[in-house]
């Protein structure tokens, strides 16, 4: 295996010999307290952990689950279990016992770690008896059949075992907008593929900092932090909690970082609810003041020591990427599936261009099939899905392409715009085709505006249904509801004007719910659960559609 193409535990044990006191992990305590973990503390608490699993005499590739928030201890668990020789399966911590169950018995996992979670006596029920349990540090209160402390008196192990790069090394169970989620198989050569690779893409080492605080079980968190910082050296700070996250932001002042769309745009609405968009958009046209301007903006968010910001899972709006832009902020959106270790196109600094993602990552191929789906093949691409050969066939190409399901379409020099998910596109009526995604992008840029769904299946004409941002809703409920209504109708005919006749919208409809991961509305990721919105709202769609208004407020 060449010096390019290095496998996780491989890395592992070169950072351990290399550079054991340097600090590696960082874990908020409450409090204000911190735990700094070097390379030394972790490897030999990994080590204790991977004997501990070993004198359990599990058979070979066992499957073992971690439920948790994101904690230094999660990073220790998954490394152990690989240094057993195991195989790690990461839950979501805001699963319901029933999706736990679910997991855990399509899994045939073997044993439970359980993590820092705010809902543990919810998910409990999901563990089924007899199933072993063990509390990481941070784990709520409760019963559990070993604790970390009965893990770390075990000798640790002497020996630095490297499992065969084509060996299982995790499965991932997708989030899912629909249906029972899918368990996304990967090797250690994909995840060592996509590392090697990707980080080479952005230049960073050990004095670089990350913010680990989207779930650690999604491909995302999983790559940009955990084996990212593995492969680069770099020191990772966890956030505590939701209340204290500008506060982790700022002690962490991370130099690279990866986020959702709306963790983009949440960073923007903090910023507006200081100080007014139109102030804040004439002090940055100021000459010279403008630039000192912008940097205070991303000091305030802790944001200033960025060199590395990427935006993934979904489409951003162009307008929020200006904004940054104007902050002295490059976003570079980042596209990829559970399913490619989320390694495929990514913007590059200085080559942005409206629309378009970005090229491909190196060593990936793409393709643009005859329906318009975007197909990708490299060494990241996973073994396929767990007990499920049909749907791995389905998804897979004879000749190795994974099917995205994205609709898209290349440039010359191989950039690559989204155009549609093919099994979002919905006929109305008429007969007419349209891809919701594009539209719901452009609705999403007005500032009031936080969640977006565009309906339209069998109807005359699409319906956007929206949910309005902290500031919109104080907007919506004063006396300046008449101007947002204004605004709103104008938005409406802004985007229209670009839309072609069949796609354009009928109503904007302002729905009063929250959409939330909560509720169900949201998947994990923040995306939106459309069959979840479609079913909530779907007996309203027909009179929506009768209104005369052209601009709705749900009762």
């Amino acid at each position: 295996m060449s010096a390019a193409f290095r496998l996780p535990l491989q890395v592992f044990y070169e950072r351990e010999a290399r550079h054991p006191q340097q600090r590696f992990l960082v874990q908020p305590c409450g409090g204000g307290k911190v735990q700094e973990l070097n390379w030394a503390d972790v490897a030999r608490q990994v080590r204790s952990a991977a004997q501990w699993l070993r004198e359990r005499q599990l058979p070979p590739g066992s499957r073992i689950a971690i439920i948790g928030k994101n904690s230094a201890h999660w990073i220790i668990a998954d490394l152990a279990i690989w240094m057993a020789g195991h195989v790690s399966v990461p839950l979501y911590p805001n699963l319901t016992a029933e999706s736990v169950a679910q997991v855990l018995e399509h899994s045939e996992s073997a044993l439970v770690f359980i993590g820092k979670l705010d809902a543990w006596p919810e998910m409990a029920a999901g563990v089924r008896p007899g199933l072993p349990t063990i509390s990481l540090p941070l784990a709520p209160k409760g019963r559990f059949d070993f604790c970390w402390d009965d893990l770390q008196r075990c000798q640790p192990l002497a020996e630095s075992p490297c499992p065969a790069a084509e060996q299982l090394a995790t499965i991932i169970y997708t989030s899912g907008t629909t249906g029972m989620p899918k368990g996304v198989m990967h090797s250690f050569a994909n995840l060592g593929f996509a590392a090697s690779h990707g980080v080479d893409l952005f230049g960073l080492g050990p004095d670089d900092r990350l913010l680990s605080y989207l779930p650690l079980c999604h491909v995302a968190e999983r790559m940009f932090v955990e084996m990212a910082a593995i492969y680069t050296g770099q020191t990772v700070f966890f956030a505590e909690s939701l209340d204290t996250f500008l506060v982790d932001l700022r002690r962490a002042r991370p130099t690279a970082m990866f986020g959702v769309p709306r963790i983009w745009t949440k960073f923007q609405m903090g910023v507006y609810s200081k100080m007014p968009a139109r102030r804040l958009d004439f002090l940055l046209g100021l000459p010279f003041i403008g630039k000192r301007v912008g940097h205070k903006v991303l000091a305030g968010l802790g944001l200033d020591a960025l060199r590395v910001a990427l935006s993934g899972a979904a489409p951003v709006p162009q307008a929020l990427l200006h904004w940054y832009q104007r902050l002295g902020l490059d976003v570079l959106e980042v596209y990829g599936m559970t399913e490619n270790c989320g390694y495929s196109h990514i913007g590059r600094s200085g080559e942005y261009a409206p629309g378009w993602i970005g090229r491909p990552c190196p060593e990936v191929q793409v393709r643009i099939d005859e329906s318009g789906e975007v197909q990708v093949r490299s060494g990241a691409v996973m073994q396929g899905y767990y007990k499920d050969p049909q749907k791995t066939a389905e998804t897979v190409t004879e000749d190795g392409f994974l099917r995205t399901g994205d609709k898209g379409e290349q440039d010359a020099a191989g950039n690559l715009r989204l155009t549609g998910r093919l099994k979002e596109i919905f006929k109305t009526s008429k007969g007419k085709y349209v891809a919701p995604a594009p539209i719901e992008i452009r609705l999403a840029e007005h500032a009031h505006i936080e969640q977006v769904c565009v309906v339209g299946d069998g109807l005359s004409a699409p319906l956007g249904l929206c949910v309005l941002s902290a500031a919109g809703q104080r907007a919506a409920g004063g006396s300046t509801r008449e101007d947002l209504h204004s605004s709103l109708e104008g938005l409406l005919a802004q985007v229209n004007g670009r839309l072609d006749k069949h796609e354009r919208l009928h109503r904007l409809v302002v729905v009063k719910d929250s959409w939330a991961v909560e509720n169900g509305f949201l998947t994990p990721t923040l995306k939106i659960k459309r069959n979840v919105i479609e079913s909530t709202y779907g007996g309203s769609f027909q009179a929506w559609s009768e209104r005369e208004e052209v601009v709705l407020w749900q009762d």
